[in-house]
């Protein structure tokens, strides 16, 4: 009893150190409010799993339906030394990561480092599409090229659109490779319900995380990069005559804290993630959704100053990186790092890019192709994560239906399918699996008269269908998407009853994808059907039209 008494007071002591250190970010008496009603909370917050539930939901209505910052906070904070919650509210719900995203660029832009891929002078090169990043960005030009630890520097405090772009092409060759590196990567820590769609984290309604996965990619950056960690706690950055600033106005204002990294889009809210080391007590805390980057600081100096001294002092928990380090090494990355080139995406050849990975074949023969994990959907539950990150199959390209080649290694088909044929050749009766137009309206699907050009091709069956949409894979071959699009619909689910099957066209550089589609959901209505969907061993992945 004596014991558990003197550790109680001892906790209390930090506490109560910490929290007088946290007085110059909590100063006037609304913000000492505020940290009034954060010590409230911890006391009153805990909620059942149904009624977080039944809140998760409501919320997920409301954001579909506005568009907007979510209006209450998602929350937690976790032992780094245990692993323990020492407190979450809405920890799970969906919510855009923002500028967030860039800690997972940085985190594969580490794993480079490590490997020898790259070097911290390598020089990576800006591309058309990366100069042409929104801002906030570092204003380099098309050609021009930044040293890596200055790349870094840049993401950190200035929190550069255009460099994390940079980062993404020269090291997956497209920014929309690097996205799927991403988000196997997420998925190997455990990240299930995140989804990157975009390397820095501009709006983007399929940029997905929650508070929780956040809180993993927090302590897993400092476990397996403790020697380039540093770089996060960096308050300003020189560069070329630029004096540029972290946006996380919280380092050097809280004891112990060493980073992370700030975010706000409209739809996000203000967002925070941060790591904080004091005393021997280590812990990291997100908050997503702050009315105002003041507000979410106050949050967050709350949460601090409340839990730290709640937090172990002996490491007990295992490694996050260790798992993640497991799952990965059975797989090769499948495009090669490019230190001195960023290709831009736009003049990148489909044809080219295949020989690159040592795919290409031009006579229609079997060859490796890589297939891509099933990704969690937008607003459903996700199956556990496979052994495999990704599965090389033999596969006859005259053959491709959506099916995958190793069904005992996944239960779910892939959500998005990327060819990396060259330019498809004129349609003939042999290269079309044999469902002809009328077949497939007989079927209910949506057929678009299929066109071969290279102009972009507008979006009228987007237009058309508003609400919710479901995505079950995507093709270069519009009869493939239609034949997935049959298959499903010959399961007869319920939850796919009022819902309109159809094909929709999109070009991507100089290749032409045909997606198949399931519209007139609402968000519940997605929900359920990508639950049935994975069920019974399909890929979903849903949005917001």
């Amino acid at each position: 009893m004596f014991g558990r008494n003197l550790a109680g007071r001892g906790r209390s002591l930090i506490l109560a150190g910490f929290v007088a250190s946290l007085l110059p970010a909590l100063a006037t008496p609304a913000q000492a409010h505020h940290h009034h009603h954060y010590r409230h909370l911890a006391r009153h917050s805990r909620h059942s799993e149904h009624s977080r539930f039944a809140a998760h939901h409501r919320h997920e209505r409301h954001f579909a339906a506005h568009g907007a910052a979510p209006s209450r906070l998602a929350e937690i904070v976790v032992d780094s030394n245990s692993g323990r919650v020492l407190y979450a509210q809405n920890e799970d719900e969906l919510r855009h990561p923002a500028s967030i995203t860039k800690v997972m660029t940085l985190y594969l832009l580490f794993k480079e480092l490590d490997r020898g891929r790259l070097n911290l002078s390598s020089r990576l090169t800006i591309s058309r599409h990366a100069a042409a990043q929104a801002p906030t960005k570092l204003g380099l030009r098309p050609g021009q090229t930044i040293a890596v630890d200055d790349a870094i520097k840049a993401i950190v405090t200035k929190s550069a659109n255009d460099i994390a772009v940079a980062i993404a092409e020269n090291i997956g060759g497209s920014e929309e490779n690097f996205c799927a590196m991403m988000t196997r990567e997420a998925h190997a820590l455990g990240m299930m319900h995140t989804h990157y769609a975009d390397a820095s984290g501009l709006p983007n309604d399929a940029q997905i995380t929650t508070a929780a996965d956040l809180a993993i990619l927090g302590r897993a950056v400092q476990e397996r990069f403790p020697r380039y960690f540093h770089y996060f706690s960096l308050e300003e950055f020189a560069y070329h005559g630029q004096r540029i600033r972290n946006h996380n106005h919280l380092l050097g204002r809280i004891p112990g804290l060493d980073g992370i990294k700030t975010g706000y889009t409209n739809a996000s809210g203000f967002n925070l993630l941060t790591s904080v080391h004091y005393r021997g007590h280590a812990i990291v805390a997100v908050v997503l959704g702050g009315a105002t980057a003041a507000s979410r600081d106050r949050a967050m100096a709350a949460l601090i100053g409340r839990e730290i001294g709640e937090a172990s002092t002996r490491r007990s928990a295992p490694m996050i990186a260790e798992v993640a380090d497991e799952r990965a090494s059975r797989h090769e990355d499948v495009v090669p790092v490019q230190e001195t080139r960023a290709r831009d995406s736009s003049h990148d050849s489909w044809a080219a890019r295949a020989e690159a990975l040592g795919i290409a074949s031009q006579d229609g023969t079997d060859v490796p192709l890589p297939v891509e994990r099933p990704r969690p959907a937008y607003i459903a539950s996700t199956p556990a994560a496979t052994d495999n990150d990704m599965t090389t199959g033999s596969v006859n390209r005259a053959a491709l239906d959506g099916s995958t080649e190793r069904p005992e290694a996944s239960t779910t088909t892939p959500s998005t399918l990327h060819w990396v044929t060259g330019p498809a050749p004129a349609k003939s009766a042999q290269t079309s699996p044999g469902i002809s137009d009328s077949a497939l309206a007989a079927a209910g699907i949506s057929v678009k008269p299929q066109s071969r050009t290279d102009a972009p091709a507008a979006d009228p069956e987007v237009a058309a269908h508003p609400g919710w949409i479901i995505q079950i894979g995507a093709t270069d071959d519009e009869a493939k998407a239609g034949a997935l699009l049959a298959r499903v619909k010959a399961r007869k689910l319920s939850a796919l009853d009022d819902a309109e099957a159809f094909t929709e066209k999109v070009q991507k550089g100089d290749a032409t994808l045909y997606r198949a589609r399931f519209a007139g959901l609402d968000a519940d209505g997605a929900e359920a059907a990508c639950r049935s969907l994975k069920r019974s061993g399909f890929g979903c992945f849903a949005m917001k039209n």
